[in-house]
């Protein structure tokens, strides 16, 4: 009788086991974490830094070009997602012709938008700015309200275009808050926010009222030319000494 030979079964491969995933925090984590290690800013360390402020420019101006508030509320409008030298560059020749609500509507949205083609967004915007005209014209007298949620009803406009023609059109210590503010604030410890609401109210919370009328100048200013996004200036920073940034420079 012929011996039956099994063959052995064929093993398996080995299949390498799975390595644990190393938790990483994300950096956002790791921000929200070094900010609220932050040491909180004194009263009189926001005094001293807005004082340094005005004292190397006491009267900062916004770089929106305007020539009344209506115009001031077109440019910030035009300035969402835009530069503003690249917004001056199309609104020098469009307030020209048209600075007044019933003026933009006589110039009509195809002909706005050939003035303000180069902007981002210029279909859009053009859009809004003859609607918020409109608006002006059948709910406000032709005149731009003077209220942060009159402001906000019109199209195109939120609440950091009311706090820029709040307070450069009316004198209102408002606080606009945009992605330069944003990062000082929250760089510096000065008023840390996960949104810029937050940092907005942190801001009018701790910067003293004598400040408050140029302040969000003097923040916008400073991360513009000063705290940049990629290399600030830390060897030139005004505030280098209070600022509670673990990676500056100094």
């Amino acid at each position: 009788m012929a011996k039956i030979t099994r063959k052995p079964a064929p093993r398996k491969a080995d299949v390498p086991k799975k390595k644990a995933k190393a938790v990483v925090a994300k950096p956002n984590a790791l921000a929200r974490k070094s900010l609220r290690a932050m040491k909180r800013w004194t009263p009189a360390e926001v005094h001293e830094a807005f004082s340094r402020f005005r004292k190397a420019n006491p009267e900062p101006k916004g770089e929106l070009e305007h020539v009344n508030p209506f115009t001031l509320l077109v440019a910030v409008v035009l300035s969402a997602q835009a530069t503003d030298a690249g917004v001056n560059k199309a609104t020098r020749a469009l307030f020209e012709v048209a600075d007044t609500p019933q003026k933009m509507i006589d110039l009509g949205e195809e002909r706005l938008r050939e003035y303000i083609k180069t902007i981002g967004l210029y279909r859009t915007k053009a859009r809004n700015v003859i609607a918020l005209s409109a608006k002006l014209i059948s709910e406000f007298g032709g005149e731009v309200p003077r209220t942060r949620a009159e402001i906000e009803s019109l199209p195109g406009a939120g609440r950091k275009t009311a706090n820029v023609v709040l307070n450069m059109a009316f004198g209102e210590h408002t606080m606009a808050v945009d992605t330069h503010v944003f990062r000082v604030g929250n760089r510096t410890g000065l008023a840390p926010g996960k949104t810029p609401l937050e940092v907005e109210l942190g801001l009018e919370k701790v910067i003293p009222a004598e400040f408050m009328l140029h302040a969000h100048h003097w923040l916008i200013l400073h991360g513009r030319y000063t705290c940049l996004a990629r290399k600030p200036r830390c060897e030139v920073c005004l505030i280098n000494d209070l600022c509670r940034w673990p990676e500056k420079t100094v």
